[in-house]
């Protein structure tokens, strides 16, 4: 039997007990590690009756329920998070469980506090685009912090290692609870929150909580404020944090207001100065950047020794600018590639698709599909 269990997108209605059991009836609990429900919607009763198969399992490692309220009342939602929720609280074996593309929105985030607080083997949390807003980010940040305490009282190191958080509208109002909870842990290796309407004290905020976290490897802030009006203490912030994280290789402040008036941003600088050695992709887009901008960065090339792919679309750039050149020759020579204009994301984006293999069928694959063939041969007979 296979140790993957998926619903994933089959667009199911599941209300009751009797319309999700069918699906479950011939899956043994013990022997599922990954489980996935995406795309489907899930009432209250078909909830309880998921959750009491969850009880069951012993070696669940994924617990992937994206997108599985659509339709669903405000009403219905915190019934059937908590059954699933309370299902997962206390297994030790569980890595990652996703919860994106959930509407919960403020309301309904209580039922997974018990979840975060209790739960300290989980090391992946996805919560990306559930309307949760600034309150709803306290509670859940809070929860995280509790079980950093948790955990430091029982003299354990936290597992928690990822966490993904967009499209959410934390806002400023969260930011502080979310570096706290992150400074707690200190353990994160990957931090997304892009798309969160979080201006230049929360900005400041996160820096200095992630600052807590040396093993940090993948940073995306995308499309959050760090300027204004002459204010740059987000940047300033940034910029001393950057010596915190030795293994950074990922960083992506596309659409960060970095610069508000075409000065060279502070953590541009540093960065250019190989701040970050192990630092391979470097996402500058949309950033009001300018050529002495890129003239920092094609001197600091050479100094960013691991660096192969830098963004930099939609900035102020002149037309043939020979420090772009620069930087696009000196990133090909090592493999690597700048993408400077909307041509060169779609050359990119081409290559990509080309890159794409056909999927193979396994044998195992063809054999359920000739079964399937004989069945419904036998049917129409």
């Amino acid at each position: 039997m296979s140790s993957v269990f998926s619903l994933a997108g089959k667009g199911l209605k599941l209300n009751s007990r009797a319309d999700i059991q069918p699906h479950l009836a011939n899956v043994d609990p013990s022997k599922i590690e990954e489980i996935h429900f995406g795309g489907n919607t899930l009432g209250v009763d078909a909830s309880l009756e998921l959750a009491e198969f969850l009880q069951k399992t012993t070696i669940l490692k994924i617990a992937d329920f994206a997108d599985i309220f659509t339709g669903r009342l405000i009403s219905e939602i915190p019934l059937a998070l908590t059954a699933i929720c309370d299902a997962l609280k206390d297994k030790t074996s569980l890595v990652e469980i996703n919860l994106s593309d959930n509407a919960f929105g403020g309301r309904s985030v209580d039922p997974i506090v018990p979840f975060l607080t209790h739960n300290r083997s989980f090391q992946v949390l996805k919560l990306n685009n559930n309307g949760l807003g600034p309150a709803g980010g306290v509670v859940l940040a809070t929860a995280l912090l509790e079980s950093a305490k948790l955990s430091k009282a029982e003299g354990k190191t936290s597992s928690l290692r990822t966490v993904i958080c967009g499209r959410n509208r934390l806002e400023d109002g969260s930011a502080p609870a979310w570096a706290e909870a992150f400074a707690a842990h200190g353990t994160l290796q990957e931090v997304r929150m892009p798309q969160n309407g979080i201006r230049m004290d929360g900005i400041t905020a996160l820096a200095r909580g992630l600052a807590q976290c040396p093993d940090l490897r993948h940073i995306d802030l995308q499309d959050n404020t760090f300027t204004a009006d002459g204010e740059v203490s987000g940047v300033q912030a940034w910029t001393e944090a950057l010596k915190s994280w030795p293994e950074l290789t990922t960083l992506n402040l596309s659409d960060c207001v970095l610069s508000g008036d075409g000065e060279v941003p502070q953590i541009i600088t540093v960065l250019a100065t190989g701040s970050n050695p192990k630092l391979h992709t470097l996402q500058l887009q949309n950033n009001n950047l300018e050529t002495e901008t890129f003239l920092a960065l094609a001197g600091g090339v050479s100094k960013m020794p691991s660096l192969k792919l830098l963004e930099l679309q939609w900035n102020d750039a002149e037309e043939d600018d020979e420090n772009l050149r620069t930087i696009a020759s000196d990133l090909k020579k090592r493999g690597g590639k700048l993408l400077a204009t909307d041509d060169d994301e779609e050359e990119e984006e081409e290559k990509e698709e080309v890159k794409e293999p056909e999927p193979k069928l396994e044998v195992k694959d063809l054999l359920d599909d000739l079964a399937d063939a004989i069945s419904k041969v036998n049917i129409n007979k």
